[in-house]
């Protein structure tokens, strides 16, 4: 399939992207990734081992839609962890004046 990437046209099949990432270890998704094989990869990585170009030449999304064009599942950015909530039950402690700290 022929895609476009950093304005550079590439003819990249599923196979062709397969055997690219093959050894690959990913590193760590914090961003949008793509799921080759078992792994799930950042779109980065995987554009820059499928291109041979430097990371900062295209965006993760032209990344994006090139797998996903060939089929494979792609994930968007993961949602930020929650912040600290307390306990509601140490609230209501200290709002009782009772409170019991695990740290003390």
């Amino acid at each position: 399939m022929r895609c476009v990437i950093a304005r550079y046209p590439f003819d990249l099949t599923k196979d062709g992207v397969l055997d690219s990432m093959k050894g690959v270890t990913p590193e760590p998704v914090t961003g949008e990734s793509v799921t080759i094989g078992r792994r799930r990869y950042p779109a980065k990585q995987v554009g820059e081992i499928v291109t041979r170009q430097d990371r900062r030449d295209f965006t993760s999304g032209e990344v994006i839609r090139a797998m996903s064009r060939l089929g494979f599942t792609c994930h968007p950015r993961p949602e930020p962890a929650p912040a600290f909530a307390p306990d509601p039950l140490w609230a209501t402690s200290e709002q009782l004046g009772d409170v019991v700290h695990p740290d003390l």
